[in-house]
């Protein structure tokens, strides 16, 4: 059976220490969607490991890692991870694999990337991408213009030539599409000739591949890159990244059934917090939220950027909850909220004087909401050294079984600092 880690927000929620907790008693840790525009950051012993693209269960020896079909692949970013983590000590060859029918971002993407959001712009519409190339490279996959790392690695006659045709195709495309930028497209190739070779030892069918482990009854976890909101279809659209970020696309990025997920885990931060452009309801444009970020140290992993943030927003959550079936919360960075006096939650929108049924899917409406808040009295005392869940001062636990209670699903887990250990598991 299958458990399964998620963002119920818009991201840097902290997954990467619930996987990491989790990752102690499972065979294999699988991405499922997304790119290297996502960052998971996991200390263990004191040393911190920051994962992009790379599966967070490379922290457990034992444990096998998959890049999966709806992952899409920097291959220059790839090998520098590898690197990076085998440098820490990590091991990847032989521990690492990547699915066949991921897709490949190039270079030439990221600066499509680039190129497109400087365009947006000018309209002042630009999403805030990570300048990765994923979205590019999704669009290339959803056109049928992508090319897949099967293409790459294939002996067949002619391959090779087929690869070099496709990939030239795709560069002409883009040069009419924003005129004839700097691009050295014949060192390109070769770079990727070289590529080839290496990429060929972690390249697998990743279908019989989890099937297999499926089949031996293996302890599987998939960990989710970027949150709900950030859900090509049901997040703040178009202020999301290029993939399904929620639950449907943990089934098509692997190729798994719904029955063989057992747990699905919601994580989500005690405040709200996102990176880039769009509206953000409860965003504290004051001195809250710039004690929020000081506080939670609120930077981006893959960007360095700022993260804007606000109160606890569960009107989110519980739509989040709606469309990912969460079997349990994980609630992080609790400790955060430590000096807070006072602590506010959106319990609901208005619109026009009338209370909102759901999330709205129009940014416009969105942009126009009245917050309705619950308040909650600040426990003002350290909790970084609790290390049980009834040990909790009353304030706080009164704060996480409202949350419960309003969301419909037990916490099961509590960050109460940035450490592997510091992390209650409520009984």
């Amino acid at each position: 059976m299958a458990s399964v880690v998620l963002g119920s927000q818009w991201g840097d929620e902290g997954k990467g220490k619930l996987v990491d907790i989790l990752c102690e008693d499972i065979d294999v840790c699988c991405r499922c969607q997304g790119g290297n525009n996502a960052g998971h950051t996991i200390v263990v012993d004191g040393k911190k490991f920051a994962f992009h693209m790379l599966p967070s269960g490379l922290v457990n020896p034992k444990c096998q890692n998959l890049i999966g079909s709806g992952v899409v692949v920097h291959l220059p970013s790839f090998f520098a991870e590898v690197k990076d983590m085998e440098r820490q000590g990590l091991t990847c060859k032989g521990r690492l694999f990547i699915s066949s029918r991921a897709q490949l971002v190039f270079d030439l993407h990221q600066r499509v990337d680039k190129l497109r959001e400087a365009e947006l712009s000018g309209n002042k519409k630009s999403i805030g991408t990570t300048g990765k190339g994923i979205g590019p490279a999704y669009s290339t996959k959803v056109s049928r213009s992508g090319i897949r790392l099967h293409h790459l690695i294939c002996d067949e006659p002619g391959a090779w030539d087929d690869f070099v045709a496709r990939y030239t195709r795709l560069v002409e495309t883009r040069f009419k599409r924003y005129g004839k930028f700097d691009y050295d497209l014949k060192a390109e190739i070769e770079r990727y000739k070289k590529y080839r070779e290496l990429i060929r030892p972690y390249v697998i069918d990743s279908i019989p591949f989890m099937h297999k482990a499926l089949a031996q009854k293996k302890r599987i976890l998939i960990e989710g890159a970027n949150a709900l909101m950030l859900d090509i279809d049901f997040g703040t659209y178009p202020y999301v990244t290029s993939s399904n970020t929620g639950i449907g696309g943990v089934l098509t990025g692997l190729g798994i059934p719904p029955q063989v997920i057992k747990n699905i885990y919601g994580v989500v931060k005690a405040y709200t917090t996102r990176v880039g452009a769009g509206p953000f309801p409860t965003e504290q444009l004051n001195e809250l939220g710039d004690k929020l970020q000081q506080v939670g140290h609120e930077v981006g992993v893959t960007t360095g950027r700022k993260r804007r943030c606000g109160w606890l927003d569960l009107v989110v959550l519980k739509y989040s909850t709606w469309i990912n079936g969460y079997t349990y919360l994980n609630l992080t960075k609790l400790d955060v909220l430590d000096t807070f006096k006072e602590i506010k939650a959106a319990v609901g929108y208005k619109y026009k004087g009338e209370l909102l049924e759901s999330f709205p899917e129009d940014l416009r409406v969105l942009g126009k909401v009245d917050v309705v808040y619950k308040t909650f009295p600040g426990w003002e005392q350290d909790i970084t050294n609790v290390k049980r869940y009834e040990d909790l001062p009353e304030k706080a636990k009164t704060y996480l079984k409202f949350i419960e209670d309003f969301v419909g699903v037990p916490i099961k887990y509590v960050g109460t600092g940035p450490s592997r250990d510091s992390m209650l598991e409520k009984q």
